[in-house]
Protein backbone atom coordinates (compact mmCIF):
# COMPACT_ATOMS: atom_id res chain seq x y z
CA UNK A 1 0.00 0.00 0.00
CA UNK A 2 1.41 3.36 -0.96
CA UNK A 3 2.26 5.70 1.94
CA UNK A 4 0.12 8.45 0.40
CA UNK A 5 -3.03 6.32 0.42
CA UNK A 6 -2.53 4.65 3.78
CA UNK A 7 -3.48 7.65 5.98
CA UNK A 8 -6.69 8.24 4.04
CA UNK A 9 -7.77 4.61 4.33
CA UNK A 10 -6.87 4.80 8.02
CA UNK A 11 -8.96 7.97 8.40
CA UNK A 12 -11.97 6.34 6.71
CA UNK A 13 -11.77 3.29 9.00
CA UNK A 14 -11.42 5.44 12.13
CA UNK A 15 -14.31 7.68 11.05
CA UNK A 16 -16.42 4.54 10.51
CA UNK A 17 -15.54 3.36 14.02
CA UNK A 18 -16.52 6.71 15.53
CA UNK A 19 -19.75 6.68 13.49
CA UNK A 20 -20.65 3.25 14.89
CA UNK A 21 -20.12 4.54 18.42
CA UNK A 22 -22.22 7.65 17.75
CA UNK A 23 -25.00 5.54 16.24
CA UNK A 24 -25.07 3.18 19.21
CA UNK A 25 -24.76 5.96 21.78
CA UNK A 26 -28.07 7.48 20.69
CA UNK A 27 -30.09 4.28 20.98
CA UNK A 28 -32.12 2.46 23.62
CA UNK A 29 -30.09 -0.40 25.08
CA UNK A 30 -32.69 -1.81 27.47
CA UNK A 31 -36.44 -1.74 27.99
CA UNK A 32 -37.55 -2.42 31.56
CA UNK A 33 -41.26 -3.01 32.18
CA UNK A 34 -42.97 -2.67 35.55
CA UNK A 35 -46.41 -4.14 34.97
CA UNK A 36 -47.97 -1.97 32.28
CA UNK A 37 -45.28 0.70 32.44
CA UNK A 38 -42.32 0.50 30.08
CA UNK A 39 -39.11 2.38 30.96
CA UNK A 40 -36.57 2.81 28.15
CA UNK A 41 -32.94 2.92 29.25
CA UNK A 42 -30.64 4.52 26.68
CA UNK A 43 -26.90 4.46 26.18
CA UNK A 44 -26.79 8.04 27.44
CA UNK A 45 -28.08 6.73 30.80
CA UNK A 46 -25.80 3.70 30.94
CA UNK A 47 -22.56 4.98 29.38
CA UNK A 48 -22.71 8.76 28.91
CA UNK A 49 -19.04 8.98 27.88
CA UNK A 50 -19.57 7.14 24.58
CA UNK A 51 -20.71 10.17 22.58
CA UNK A 52 -17.93 12.50 23.78
CA UNK A 53 -15.33 9.78 23.17
CA UNK A 54 -16.57 9.33 19.60
CA UNK A 55 -16.46 13.09 18.90
CA UNK A 56 -12.97 13.30 20.43
CA UNK A 57 -11.88 10.45 18.16
CA UNK A 58 -13.21 12.26 15.09
CA UNK A 59 -11.24 15.34 16.14
CA UNK A 60 -8.20 13.11 16.60
CA UNK A 61 -8.54 11.85 13.02
CA UNK A 62 -8.27 15.41 11.75
CA UNK A 63 -5.42 16.16 14.15
CA UNK A 64 -3.43 13.12 12.97
CA UNK A 65 -3.77 14.21 9.36
CA UNK A 66 -2.78 17.79 10.21
CA UNK A 67 0.23 17.06 12.44
CA UNK A 68 3.57 15.31 12.12
CA UNK A 69 6.12 13.52 14.24
CA UNK A 70 5.71 13.36 18.01
CA UNK A 71 2.39 15.22 17.94
CA UNK A 72 0.91 12.65 15.57
CA UNK A 73 2.04 9.82 17.82
CA UNK A 74 0.54 11.56 20.85
CA UNK A 75 -2.80 12.05 19.14
CA UNK A 76 -2.75 8.37 18.15
CA UNK A 77 -2.31 7.39 21.80
CA UNK A 78 -5.23 9.65 22.77
CA UNK A 79 -7.41 8.01 20.13
CA UNK A 80 -6.48 4.54 21.36
CA UNK A 81 -7.42 5.58 24.91
CA UNK A 82 -10.78 6.92 23.68
CA UNK A 83 -11.42 3.62 21.94
CA UNK A 84 -10.51 1.67 25.06
CA UNK A 85 -12.90 3.86 27.05
CA UNK A 86 -15.66 3.12 24.55
CA UNK A 87 -15.09 -0.63 24.85
CA UNK A 88 -15.09 -0.45 28.65
CA UNK A 89 -18.20 1.75 28.71
CA UNK A 90 -20.02 -0.56 26.30
CA UNK A 91 -19.18 -3.60 28.41
CA UNK A 92 -20.27 -1.89 31.61
CA UNK A 93 -23.41 -0.44 30.04
CA UNK A 94 -24.56 -3.76 28.62
CA UNK A 95 -25.19 -5.17 32.11
CA UNK A 96 -28.81 -5.58 33.16
CA UNK A 97 -28.05 -4.53 36.76
CA UNK A 98 -27.25 -0.97 35.70
CA UNK A 99 -30.44 -0.81 33.60
CA UNK A 100 -32.52 -2.02 36.55
CA UNK A 101 -30.97 0.53 38.88
CA UNK A 102 -31.56 3.42 36.45
CA UNK A 103 -35.13 2.35 35.69
CA UNK A 104 -35.90 1.97 39.40
CA UNK A 105 -34.78 5.58 39.93
CA UNK A 106 -37.23 6.71 37.24
CA UNK A 107 -40.16 4.64 38.59
CA UNK A 108 -39.78 4.60 42.38
CA UNK A 109 -43.48 3.78 42.93
CA UNK A 110 -43.08 0.41 41.23
CA UNK A 111 -40.45 -0.87 43.62
CA UNK A 112 -42.64 -3.77 44.76
CA UNK A 113 -43.28 -5.18 41.29
CA UNK A 114 -41.05 -7.66 39.46
CA UNK A 115 -39.41 -5.95 36.46
CA UNK A 116 -38.96 -7.52 33.06
CA UNK A 117 -35.70 -6.58 31.33
CA UNK A 118 -35.42 -6.75 27.52
CA UNK A 119 -31.92 -5.94 26.17
CA UNK A 120 -31.10 -4.66 22.70
CA UNK A 121 -27.70 -6.32 22.42
CA UNK A 122 -26.97 -5.05 18.92
CA UNK A 123 -26.15 -1.54 20.16
CA UNK A 124 -23.53 -2.45 22.79
CA UNK A 125 -21.94 -4.83 20.26
CA UNK A 126 -21.79 -2.09 17.60
CA UNK A 127 -20.35 0.38 20.12
CA UNK A 128 -17.70 -2.16 21.16
CA UNK A 129 -16.82 -2.84 17.52
CA UNK A 130 -16.44 0.89 16.90
CA UNK A 131 -14.29 1.20 20.01
CA UNK A 132 -12.03 -1.64 18.85
CA UNK A 133 -11.60 0.09 15.47
CA UNK A 134 -10.59 3.26 17.30
CA UNK A 135 -8.11 1.38 19.49
CA UNK A 136 -6.55 -0.24 16.42
CA UNK A 137 -6.50 3.09 14.57
CA UNK A 138 -4.86 4.88 17.48
CA UNK A 139 -2.18 2.22 17.83
CA UNK A 140 -1.52 2.29 14.07
CA UNK A 141 -1.20 6.07 14.09
CA UNK A 142 1.20 5.92 17.04
CA UNK A 143 3.37 3.26 15.40
CA UNK A 144 3.25 4.12 11.68
CA UNK A 145 1.99 7.70 11.64
CA UNK A 146 5.46 9.20 11.46
CA UNK A 147 5.85 7.74 7.94
CA UNK A 148 2.68 9.34 6.63
CA UNK A 149 2.88 12.66 4.77
CA UNK A 150 1.41 15.69 6.48
CA UNK A 151 -1.63 17.50 5.17
CA UNK A 152 0.38 20.68 4.64
CA UNK A 153 3.17 18.93 2.74
CA UNK A 154 1.48 19.46 -0.62
CA UNK A 155 1.59 23.25 -0.12
CA UNK A 156 5.31 23.45 0.67
CA UNK A 157 7.48 25.04 -2.02
CA UNK A 158 9.84 22.71 -3.85
CA UNK A 159 13.15 22.55 -2.00
CA UNK A 160 11.56 23.63 1.29
CA UNK A 161 12.16 21.54 4.37
CA UNK A 162 9.42 20.61 6.85
CA UNK A 163 10.39 23.36 9.29
CA UNK A 164 10.05 26.07 6.67
CA UNK A 165 13.79 26.41 6.08
CA UNK A 166 14.82 26.54 2.42
CA UNK A 167 17.10 23.72 1.42
CA UNK A 168 18.61 25.51 -1.60
CA UNK A 169 21.80 27.42 -0.64
CA UNK A 170 21.59 31.19 -0.90
CA UNK A 171 17.78 31.28 -1.09
CA UNK A 172 15.83 33.41 1.36
CA UNK A 173 13.88 31.58 4.00
CA UNK A 174 10.44 32.67 5.09
CA UNK A 175 11.68 34.63 8.12
CA UNK A 176 14.12 36.61 5.98
CA UNK A 177 11.29 37.53 3.61
CA UNK A 178 9.21 38.93 6.47
CA UNK A 179 12.23 40.78 7.87
CA UNK A 180 12.79 42.42 4.48
CA UNK A 181 9.16 43.53 4.36
CA UNK A 182 9.48 44.98 7.88
CA UNK A 183 12.45 47.07 6.68
CA UNK A 184 10.36 48.39 3.80
CA UNK A 185 12.24 46.58 1.04
CA UNK A 186 10.79 44.35 -1.63
CA UNK A 187 12.31 40.87 -1.08
CA UNK A 188 11.27 39.78 -4.56
CA UNK A 189 13.09 42.63 -6.33
CA UNK A 190 16.45 41.84 -7.88
CA UNK A 191 19.51 44.15 -7.86
CA UNK A 192 18.51 45.66 -11.20
CA UNK A 193 15.07 46.56 -9.86
CA UNK A 194 16.53 48.34 -6.85
CA UNK A 195 18.66 50.64 -9.09
CA UNK A 196 15.63 51.97 -10.94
Amino acid sequence: MRAGREPWIWAAVCAAGAALVLLASGREWFAVTYGARRVPVSAADLAPALGPAAWASLAAVVAVLATRGVWRRGVGVVMALCGAGVVAGSWWGSGADAALRISAEQVPAAAGTVPQVVPALVWPVLASAGGLLLVAGGVLAALRGARWPGMSGRYDRPGTAAGGETAAPGALNERALWDALDRGTDPTAGPDDEDR
